[in-house]
């Protein structure tokens, strides 16, 4: 169960419509409200199968009633749907949920740019579906998976919706003074970081043109100014100055969209370097940090380190036919398992990874983005399909990307 949500209970346990909450409450909640989740495995044919349950209220208690949460009303250790690409019913393994996934679009203005549009399929957590929506421009998924952090169009936005994954509604947006771009969660769900930007990421102007392919296209223009912490139950925010990065000649070497985003202990937040070491860290105060040392050797697979924090997702170690993908030890950076994936996307426990990848019999000779969602068991190499293999369709043209949260 997330903050916001066990802040969201406790509220409608002590009170009616409005309700201060004083400094501490969060942690206070959390100290008082602890739960155990159950998980097994359902097997069908000799295959790991998914069914997902229908959610059904259980009281509060004042009284009212509530819709249990689709990813835990399903306690199945393992939830897939190999037969679906993009997803229509949810998918979990371990600890981990598909929240969400994305397609975006580059939507022509009538000024010649670009807009990189995306269409999200949201995780509705009273049906366990997924729901397409083009209203937002960007969002995240909180620990439990049971409030997002929206931002509407066009950015940069000028506030954060929280949204109840199982109401669909926006319970209340928070104010910011600096326009942003884009969000993500704390670990613990207590905190929002939000990249704040002077123009819109994910907008490639016209009169900024590169060259692609011998073709003149609209460009992007790097314009990020720093990051906002903001608290999430009280609202309130800091807002802390980031210099763009340049090269010795004074040209950015940003994209036009880089987002901060957590360490692992959720005690510093970092942004990608296009050079070693690869990552600049800084405090919530906004000085620059110190790289922790389990998280010395990440790169860009998006998984990065395991729960416990002594593995660390690695890159494409495959060689000639064979597709193979790297796991290291967090303390020195050596591989010390190789996985039959193409790329490490999230953990679903200390010994489990969420993966992009493919049978080699299915793959040869139709190339690398041939793949779908795998669970792959390290020690046993182990592989269960939890999707189809990706493709677009008529409600999501476009090759679909995965977010993933906590259950």
């Amino acid at each position: 169960m997330n903050v916001d949500e066990l802040v969201r209970d406790t509220l409608r346990e002590t009170a009616a419509d409005t309700v201060s909450v004083p400094a501490g409450f969060a942690d206070r909640v959390l100290a008082v409200r602890r739960r155990r989740r159950n998980r097994r495995i359902v097997t069908t044919a000799g295959v790991t199968a998914a069914v997902v349950a229908v959610a059904v209220a259980v009281p509060l208690l004042d009284g009212g009633d509530e819709v249990r949460p689709a990813s835990r009303k399903n306690s199945s250790d393992i939830i897939g749907h190999p037969d679906q690409s993009p997803p229509k019913d949810l998918i979990a393994a371990g600890d981990t949920v598909l929240a969400a996934f994305q397609v975006s679009k580059g939507v022509k203005q009538d000024n010649g740019d670009i807009v990189h549009t995306p269409t999200y399929g949201l995780l509705n957590q009273k049906t366990g579906k997924y729901e397409k929506t083009k209203r937002w421009a960007f969002l995240d998924v909180a620990p439990g998976s049971r409030t997002a952090a929206v931002l509407e169009r066009e950015l940069p936005a000028d506030r954060i919706g929280l949204l109840d994954l199982i109401t669909g509604k926006v319970d209340r947006w928070i104010p910011v003074d600096h326009g942003v771009g884009g969000v993500a969660f704390s670990p613990d769900g207590r905190k929002l970081v939000a990249t704040t930007y002077a123009k819109n990421p994910s907008r490639y102007l016209a009169d900024k043109p590169v060259n692609v392919d011998g073709k003149d296209e609209p460009g992007p223009v790097p314009s990020r100014t720093g990051f906002t912490i903001v608290d999430v139950a009280s609202g309130t925010s800091d807002w802390h100055k980031v210099p763009l990065v340049k090269d010795e000649f004074g040209f950015s070497t940003m994209n036009s969209r880089e987002d901060f985003d957590w360490s692992h202990d959720g005690s510093l937040v970092y942004t990608h370097l296009t050079s070693e070491p690869y990552r600049q860290y800084y405090d919530l105060n906004g000085d620059k940090a110190a790289v922790p040392a389990n998280e010395k050797y990440l790169s860009y697979p998006e998984a990065g380190l395991s729960p416990n924090g002594k593995l660390v997702a690695g890159d494409f170690a495959g060689s000639g036919k064979e597709i193979a993908v790297a796991v290291n030890d967090a303390r020195t950076g050596k591989r010390v398992y190789k996985l039959p994936a193409q790329q490490l996307l999230a953990w679903a426990d200390d010994k489990r990874l969420i993966a992009w990848g493919c049978d080699p019999e299915k793959c040869s000779g139709k190339g690398e983005f041939r793949n779908q969602l795998l669970l792959v068991t390290i020690g046993t190499n182990q592989v269960v399909p939890l999707s189809d293999f990706r493709k677009a369709s008529d409600a999501y043209p476009g090759r679909w990307s995965p977010i993933f949260s906590t259950r």
